[in-house]
This record gives C-alpha cells, sequence and structure tokens, in this order.
C-alpha cells in the first residue's frame, strides 16, 4: 500500500499558495485493507474512505469508462493494480495530475509542473473531453488564476469547443452546473469564467441569454464601453474587487438580460429593458436551480437597478414602493445586497469604476426613514386590520417627505 497527495493540495504548494483541502489517493490496496486499518466508507460509485482520526478523504486508484451521457455517465475500475499513473492520467488538467509522497517526492507524468511554469491550463488526454462538466471547471480554474498570468491551452480551448457542440453540455444537471457556476462567480476574477465559456462557445449552450448581450450597444453617454456583454462583465469585475457575496455577484450577471431583447432598430436605447428581462432572469434561476436568496435578489436587481440609479430623483411615494417591494423593515440585508449591486452596476463602466455612488447612502437614510415610524401610537389610535396597514403607509410616506426636504 502506497499512499500519495495529489491534485490541488500539490498544485498549490508548487504555486506557493495556501493548501486548504488535501486529497489522497492509494495505491496498491483493497477496500478490506482500508477498512480494516479503520477507515470509514463514504463512497457509493467508487471506493471512498474517510480517515479514521483527520476525516481527510483517502481514494483508492482508479480507472474510469465512458458508459453514458454527462457527468455521471462513466464506470470506475479500482483495484490493487491499477497504477498511479494510470489514476492520474483520467484528471482533468495537467495541473491537477501531480502526486507526491510523504517525502514531497513529485510524481509528474504529463508535465503538469512545467505547464504550471508555463502558466497554461492544459488536459491531460483526450479523455478530457467524456466529460462536459471539464468545460465549467476549466473556466473556473482560468478564473481563479487569471491573477497569476494563467490561460488556456489553445488545445484545450479546441476540446472545449467540441465538447460545447456535441451537445453533451445539455445533459448536466443543474446541481452540478451551478455548483461550478457558484464556486466560478466566488474566484478574484468571476469575469474570465463568462468569457473562456463565450470563446469555446458553452455560454450559448448555458446561458444563451447572457450571450446576447455581447454586440448589443447602449448609450455611450451612460456606457463609455457600449457593449452591453462587455458592461456586464465589467460589473462582475468589480463586484470580486469589492469583495462581494455570491447573491450579489449572481444579480450583476443576470441585471441586464433585458437588453438582450431590444429590436435592433431601437438600439442604442433600451426602453423598459427591467420588467422585459424578468421572464429571462427567471428561466436562468430555473434552469441552474440557483438558492432562493440568489433567485429573488436577480430579480429585484433585474426590475429595480434603475430606480437604485434615480434615487436622488424619485418622489417619496416611489420611494416607499421601492421599500416595501423588498421587505426592508423585515429583510434589511436583502435590501443592502441590493444597494451594493446598484454600486457595482455604476461603476463597471469604462473609466467610471473609481466614481462616487451617493445614491447608496441616501437609499439607506431612506430605509432608516421608513424603519423610524413606530405602530404602538398607530394601534393606541384604534387602527387595526386594513386600515391599520394604510396608516402605517401614510406616516412613512409622510418620513419619507420629511427625509427627502432634509436630504
Amino acid at each position: 500500500m502506497q499512499i500519495y497527495k495529489v491534485g490541488g493540495a500539490v498544485r498549490d504548494r508548487l504555486l506557493g499558495k495556501p493548501v486548504t483541502d488535501i486529497d489522497w489517493v492509494v495505491v496498491g490496496a483493497t477496500t478490506e485493507e482500508m477498512l480494516a486499518k479503520g477507515f470509514r466508507p463514504v463512497g457509493a460509485d467508487f471506493p471512498v474512505f474517510l480517515h479514521p482520526k483527520s476525516g481527510e478523504e483517502y481514494a483508492l486508484a482508479r480507472t474510469e469508462r465512458k458508459s453514458g451521457r454527462g457527468y455521471g455517465g462513466f464506470t470506475f475500475h479500482a483495484s490493487p493494480e491499477v497504477t498511479l499513473e494510470e489514476d492520474l492520467i483520467r484528471r482533468d488538467l495537467t495541473i491537477n495530475a501531480m502526486a507526491e509522497d510523504d517525502q514531497q517526492n513529485l510524481t509528474d507524468p504529463y508535465h503538469g509542473q512545467r505547464d504550471l511554469e508555463a502558466r497554461l491550463l492544459r488536459h491531460v488526454s483526450p479523455a478530457f473531453a467524456e466529460d462536459p462538466l471539464r468545460v465549467l471547471r476549466v473556466a473556473r480554474f482560468a478564473a481563479r488564476y487569471a491573477g497569476l498570468g494563467f490561460t488556456v491551452a489553445p488545445e484545450t480551448l479546441e476540446l472545449m469547443r467540441q465538447l460545447s457542440e456535441s451537445g453533451e453540455l445539455e445533459a448536466l444537471t443543474a446541481e452540478r452546473s451551478w455548483k461550478e457556476i457558484s464556486r466560478a462567480l466566488m474566484e478574484d476574477q468571476p469575469q474570465v469564467f463568462i468569457e473562456v465559456l463565450r470563446e469555446c462557445g458553452a455560454l450559448k449552450v448555458l446561458m444563451p441569454e447572457v450571450d446576447a448581450l455581447f454586440g448589443v450597444p447602449q448609450p455611450e453617454a451612460h456606457h463609455p464601453e457600449i457593449d452591453t456583454g462587455v458592461h456586464t462583465l465589467s460589473v462582475l469585475e468589480q463586484a470580486a474587487r469589492h469583495k462581494q457575496p455570491l447573491t450579489v455577484r449572481w444579480a450583476c450577471l443576470l441585471h441586464d438580460l433585458g437588453k438582450g431583447l431590444t429590436p435592433e432598430e431601437e438600439w442604442p436605447r433600451h426602453i423598459a429593458h427591467e420588467h422585459k428581462g424578468l421572464k429571462l432572469i427567471k428561466a436562468v434561476n430555473e434552469r441552474f436551480k440557483a438558492p432562493k436568496d440568489c433567485q429573488e435578489l436577480a430579480l429585484l436587481v433585474g426590475e429595480y437597478h434603475t430606480h437604485g440609479h434615480r434615487a436622488l430623483e424619485l418622489k417619496p411615494s416611489t420611494l416607499l414602493e421601492l421599500l416595501q417591494s423588498f421587505d426592508v423593515y423585515r429583510r434589511p440585508q436583502r435590501f443592502e445586497e441590493f444597494i451594493a449591486a446598484c454600486e457595482m452596476d455604476a461603476r463597471g463602466r469604462k473609466g467610471l469604476e473609481q466614481r462616487s455612488y451617493p445614491q447608496a447612502d441616501y437609499l439607506r437614510g431612506a430605509a432608516n426613514a421608513a424603519r423610524t415610524v413606530a405602530v404602538q401610537p398607530l394601534l393606541e389610535k384604534g387602527f387595526k386590520g386594513p386600515e391599520l396597514g394604510e396608516a402605517i403607509k401614510r406616516e412613512r410616506l409622510k418620513a419619507l417627505k420629511a427625509y427627502k426636504e432634509q436630504a
């Protein structure tokens, strides 16, 4: 029995990055031997075990063969005869196909270290094309390591292009796709994830609504970058730069989908794109079964982001409707995330990345003014039921009028 550290732990150590998760592969062992040493089995499809003390994952060396469509269409073979090299060749990228023993002696049969130095994301073998999920994974790694100068090798990009055209991407489950998308959006440069997907034709398959934004012009006065797709990438870049949570980043990606529906004869204006985009945002939300908080914020930002930008001009009654739509009294955090998404949208424009956004504090102040309205005095006056609701609304409107006059 020989045990090796494999994959990301080896890659990140060689890159000088912190190592968080460690995966181990065990060569020359049987399931029975692992159980005898106290390892606990967790893998349903193939033999993976948890270490009795550390809880880290140890997998028996295995080979795999394509047996059906999609991510799950594989049969695995694990036995003591499977070599370390055979286990490593089934991995996606050369930089993830290295192993080291307990003395840090490197096993690198597919030149991962060379590709690390060349800053290349290159597939290990033609079997790469058997797993459509790898298109998303490579794009995610491109987003993670773009800051270090990594790019996708041309021959790997070509394989990803072939996969995108093959129909295999449609076989991915919503859960697996979302796992990769959500992780990619939380990388340092999530816009690179979208760029790589677009370059290999996968964006058109997975998110045609986002792909359709490229080449669609906007008024240069508001959008010096002009192209709506380029703007969307810039907004996403700003969201990452400002360390926004996943909910905000997802909303930033989808906020302008309605502009993809504008007839060419109406370009570069996009009248009512906020409302037109809602059905598209809903479709993307449902396609990937995004978490509820991501779905809700994306729809609200899509519908109201121009309200955010015009906050200082809004009538008190419109401001009140906006606050009601977000349920700022019970869900203050969601409104904060809306404000953040609006600010990222304002900054995601060529040359305007450092602009101030006074609307943010103004909206926060409006929410606080509406929240100061006390319900108890209204109850004491005898208001109840629908009448109480109307009375609260009147008082909040009064508070917002006073706030606007002072601002």
